[in-house]
């Protein structure tokens, strides 16, 4: 019998990141894993709403035995018994991270025996998860370069909180052959995007005037999009495509915060990274661990690549996978400031 995992839920950053790793690597190797301590040192602990549908996808795709998957719960079980490929429609019910959702399932079915759709239905863009941007257009074409065959696309946009978003992907089964990814390459394009949903435009309009400003950038190279969701929204993000590897920072606009301000911190996010020389920003690096991982199990090739930094968030992460899979890792900050990731079998 396939011994259980025994995951501590309250160690590292301690949060969602804890259930979402160990679901998608559960489901990958077909371990069952125990998760106690479910963010114990939360303001709310164990599983919430946001939560909980990840552990429905993974449950339904893998034909899981479960226990503990209850509002509150601090302690659940996961065993899967296979995965299984077909059309998925999951429905969130709030404006939850649909990219989240996706991350959880989307490596399991790299390695199945057929093609899935799925349709998540729930949060396209909010505060606490990346937003379909990121997800489309920095993530998973480094995906695609390791040879991982999907599409994804926005149907409608689900801003927090009212949601309403619609997010459809297709996944084929891959081979993933790693690579290095040390060096951004030199700058090739870069733009701003102010999205604005049930929102007066002049809002974007004062955020991008302040990108263009604090970054002395061009007025062609900043845009305002008005967008239909369900309720209404504001996100600024910037987007630098290099050569290797592209990077979208964003900040959400919030009731009480102007408008001027949630572009300021675009724009103090957006020069510490372009002052920076790791290929990978925070979020990108916490999220290509687990592809890549995959990459070096399949080949035992070891590969590396550099980031920003590594936070606590991705640390965390990093743990996990080296529970679940036959890789170890090696991090080291490098004289100047990045930090170098290498990830090799055990």
């Amino acid at each position: 019998m396939t011994r259980t995992i025994e995951i501590d839920g309250s160690t590292g950053e301690g949060g969602g990141q804890i259930i979402r790793s160990s679901l998608a690597l559960s489901l990958l190797t077909q371990t069952p894993v125990r998760i106690r301590k479910i963010r114990a040192g939360r303001k709310k602990p164990g599983l919430q709403a946001q939560h909980l549908i990840a552990v429905k996808g993974a449950t339904t795709i893998g034909r899981a035995t479960v226990e503990g998957a209850n509002l509150n719960s601090t302690e659940l079980y996961f065993q899967p018994h296979s995965v299984a490929i077909g059309n998925y429609e999951f429905d969130i019910g709030t404006a939850g991270s649909t990219s989240l959702v996706f991350q959880t399932v989307f490596p399991a079915l790299l390695r199945a025996d057929g093609e899935t759709t799925l349709v998540i239905k729930g949060g396209t863009h909010n505060s606490m998860a990346p937003p379909f941007d990121f997800l489309d257009r920095c993530y998973l074409p480094l995906v695609r370069k390791l040879g991982g065959s999907m599409e994804i696309e926005l149907d409608k946009y689900g801003f927090y909180p009212a949601g309403g978003g619609r997010v459809r992907a297709v996944i084929r089964p891959s081979k993933l052959r790693g690579f290095d990814l040390l060096e951004r390459g030199p700058l090739q394009a870069r733009q701003c995007t102010a999205l604005v949903s049930n929102l007066p435009t002049s809002i974007g309009d004062r955020e991008i005037k302040v990108v263009e400003q604090g970054l002395d950038w061009r007025a062609h190279e900043c845009k305002v999009s008005k967008v239909d969701s369900r309720g209404p929204g504001n996100v600024v993000f910037t987007e630098l495509i290099n050569e290797y590897v592209s990077e979208i920072v964003t900040h959400f606009g919030k009731k009480g915060a102007p408008a001027e301000q949630v572009a300021e911190e675009v724009v103090t996010e957006t020069k510490a990274y372009l002052n920076s020389t790791g290929a990978c920003g925070e979020y990108l690096a916490d999220q290509w661990m687990l592809p890549l991982a995959m990459a070096v199990e399949e080949t035992w090739q070891p590969h590396a690549f550099t980031a920003t930094m590594l936070s606590q968030h991705a640390e965390t992460h990093l743990r996990i996978i080296e529970t679940f899979l036959p890789i170890k890792s090696t991090v080291k900050t490098e004289s100047d400031g990045r930090v170098l990731i290498t990830l090799s079998r055990k």
